[in-house]
C-alpha cells in the first residue's frame, strides 16, 4: 500500500519533508480493525512530531492523527464493529498513522462514523472532540448533564477558536456553563461566539483585568489550549478558591504550583493519547465518548469545526495543510480527502 512520511525532521517546503513511499499492507489480529482511510487532518501535533527533533530514521514515520474510513478487516477479538463500518478515531500515538491507504487501530479507540455528515466533515472532528470532551469531563469533573446547577458556574477557555476551542465551547455550553472564550481577530471572536462562548476576551493582552471588567472577579473552570507559560500568573489569579484549571499544552519553564495552595486549587493535565499509550483498563471509553460525538453531531447538537479542505490525500496537500497550521492562524480545522463518502 501507499503510505506518506519522513525520515527526517525537515521545514515543511524541503522537499522531502513528507514524501511518499511503499509499505507492506498491514493485518488486523486481536482487537484491531484494517481501515481503508478516506480522511485525514493535520493537527498541531503532526507539525510538532514532523517539524521538531534530531537525527535520520532508517524506516519513514507515518503521522496522521485523525481518521474516517472504512473497516476493511477485523481481528478476531473484535466485537464492536463490523466490516463495512464507516468508521472515525484519533489513533494511537504508538502506531503508523492515518497518512496512508490503510491503518491499523484498535477498536476500543474508534467510534461509528456519524451517518448524516461528509468525510470532510467528520475527519476534523475525532481529535479535537476526545481532547476537549476529556478535558471538560474527566479532568475537570464538570458533569454535562447538571445543565441547570451548570447554570451558575463560568468557565475560560483559552484560545476558543482553535482545533480544540471550537469544540470545548460548544461541549461547555451544551453542558450549562458561562463560557468566556479567548480570542484576539475579529474573525476568530466572531468564530468562537458562533460556537457557545458568552463573551470574548484577547489571550494578546492581560486575562485578569479583562475577565474582571466583565464582572468576574474568579471563574470556577479554566481549559487551557494556548500557551501554559504565558497564561499561568494569569489563571492562578482568576481561579476561585476550590477551582480547576485543566491543561493541553506543555510548559518550557517551571510552572510555580505553589500559586494554587491558599486556594485548594486544582490542575490536571489532559493528553488524548495516555489511554491507548499505556493501554489503560478504560482506553474503550474513548470509544463510547466517539459514539456520543457521533450522535450529538447527527442531531445537530455539535457543529462540525472543519473550515479547511484540501484533496486529494496527498504529498503536497499535507504540506498545504502543514503549512496552514504552522502559521498559527487557524480557525477551525483543515483536513485532506479522497471522497466525501
Amino acid at each position: 500500500m501507499k503510505a506518506i512520511g519522513f525520515k527526517e525532521h525537515l521545514p515543511i517546503n524541503e522537499k522531502n519533508s513528507l514524501f511518499e513511499f511503499e509499505t507492506p499492507m498491514p493485518q488486523a489480529k486481536g482487537h484491531d480493525l484494517l481501515v481503508k482511510v478516506a480522511g485525514t487532518s493535520v493537527n498541531p501535533v503532526d507539525v510538532g512530531v514532523r517539524g521538531f527533533g534530531k537525527g535520520i530514521r532508517e524506516t519513514p514515520k507515518v503521522i496522521g492523527w485523525d481518521a474516517v474510513g472504512e473497516v476493511v478487516e477485523t481481528g478476531n477479538e473484535v466485537s464492536l464493529f463490523n466490516k463495512g463500518d464507516r468508521v472515525f478515531y484519533a489513533g494511537s500515538f504508538k502506531r503508523s498513522g492515518s497518512d496512508s491507504e490503510y491503518q491499523l487501530v484498535d477498536e476500543r479507540i474508534v467510534g461509528h462514523a456519524p451517518k448524516s455528515l461528509t468525510n470532510s466533515q467528520i475527519a476534523g472532528m475525532p481529535l479535537t472532540s476526545l481532547t476537549a470532551w476529556e478535558a471538560l469531563f474527566e479532568k475537570l469533573h464538570i458533569n454535562i448533564e447538571n445543565v441547570k446547577e451548570n447554570q451558575h458556574q463560568t468557565i475560560l477557555i483559552i484560545n476558543g477558536a482553535g482545533g480544540v476551542g471550537s469544540v470545548a465551547t460548544q461541549l461547555a455550553k451544551l453542558a450549562g456553563l458561562n463560557v468566556i472564550s479567548t480570542a484576539s481577530r475579529d474573525e476568530t471572536i466572531k468564530w468562537t461566539k458562533a460556537h457557545g462562548a458568552d463573551m470574548v476576551v484577547n489571550h494578546r493582552q492581560d486575562l485578569v483585568p479583562q475577565v474582571r471588567h466583565l464582572g468576574y472577579q474568579y471563574v470556577d473552570y479554566i481549559l487551557e489550549l494556548n500557551n501554559l507559560d504565558q497564561h499561568w500568573n494569569e489563571m492562578t489569579e482568576l481561579i476561585k478558591p476550590n477551582g480547576q484549571i485543566a491543561s493541553i499544552t506543555e510548559n518550557k519553564r517551571p510552572i510555580d504550583l505553589k500559586k494554587l495552595t491558599r486556594k485548594r486549587g486544582t490542575f490536571a493535565w489532559e493528553w488524548m493519547y495516555s489511554k491507548s499509550y499505556y493501554e489503560t483498563p478504560d482506553e474503550i471509553t474513548q470509544h463510547q465518548i466517539l459514539d456520543k460525538v457521533a450522535g450529538m453531531l447527527d442531531s445537530g447538537k455539535l457543529q462540525s469545526t472543519v473550515t479547511q479542505v484540501l484533496s486529494p490525500i496527498n504529498v503536497d496537500n499535507l504540506k498545504k495543510a502543514h503549512s496552514m497550521v504552522e502559521e498559527g492562524h487557524m480557525m477551525g480545522k483543515v483536513v485532506v480527502v479522497n471522497s466525501e463518502r
